[in-house]
């Protein structure tokens, strides 16, 4: 199946325009794993048919990761850059895998003027399914199996998000366990904060193996994520284990395309 993934200019320039820009985010465009996140989101998008656009070259750094290192000034410059190029297409509606993108798009370009309905994927695949326009002959090779998610920080405690990546795995027909601290008492997977991109400070253990051991105490054949810096904080830990053999951590999206046969 060849994927369909149009630019704003090439819709603009046809005249038309998409209900959706797929903000994709610098790991999902960059980094080797969160691109199959993306792919597998692209499917589900293409099956339903939902009218959406990326911004290809022309789209760039939240900014996030800058204010989230107090450099305010570089993150401004990034949010007004990036907003100028939304305007101009007139952007409404923006769908992000990355809940980091999702949440700076969402809760912080508004008071520097970019008004924008901003959701996360986990949210329209639910929509999706709500509406019939995707359906899932039971749960295929995930059925039966034992699932725990990891709550993105910035999906979870910072905008209250819980109910839709869950909704999502119990149609899988599997079995949702828990971790001991999860919804808004999740434990953060470590890469939050821009910590994803400098080298671990001295301590006694990492947050990432932390995390993974309460993720391996309830046994979980996946360990299922919505972001894809967590996802490679959980696979890192995975490995730390020795258990990538028995323990898959995918995205929920990747969960939602594989059972749909996309």
């Amino acid at each position: 199946m060849s994927l369909i993934v149009p630019t704003m200019a090439e819709m603009m320039a046809k005249g038309e325009s998409s209900e959706y820009l797929f903000w994709v985010g610098c790991s999902g465009s960059f980094d080797d794993r969160a691109k199959k996140i993306t792919k597998a989101l692209v499917k589900i998008l293409n099956k339903c048919d939902v009218n959406f656009a990326v911004l290809g070259a022309e789209e760039s750094c939240t900014g996030d990761p800058a204010k989230r290192a107090g450099n305010e000034f570089t993150f401004q410059m990034q949010a007004m850059m990036n907003i100028q190029v939304l305007d101009g297409y007139q952007v409404n509606k923006i769908v992000t895998a990355c809940p980091h993108c999702f949440n700076t798009l969402k809760n912080e370009y508004p008071e520097l003027g970019g008004n924008y309905e901003v959701i996360h994927h986990t949210q329209l695949i639910q929509e999706l399914i709500n509406q019939g326009k995707l359906t899932l002959e039971g749960g295929g090779e995930f059925a039966g199996k034992k699932i725990t998610f990891h709550d993105p920080c910035y999906l979870g405690r910072a905008n209250n998000v819980f109910e839709a990546p869950r909704s999502l795995i119990e149609k899988l027909d599997s079995e949702l366990v828990e971790m001991k601290q999860c919804k808004s008492k999740g434990l953060c997977c470590g890469a939050g904060g821009a910590q994803m991109f400098k080298e671990a400070e001295n301590g006694s253990k990492e947050i990432n193996i932390e995390r993974t051991e309460q993720a391996l105490d309830v046994k979980p054949d996946i360990i299922a994520t919505g972001c894809p810096f967590c996802n490679t904080m959980m696979t890192d830990g995975v490995k730390n284990f020795n258990k990538e053999d028995s323990v898959q951590v995918l995205d929920v999206a990747e969960l939602i395309a594989s059972a749909a046969n996309l």
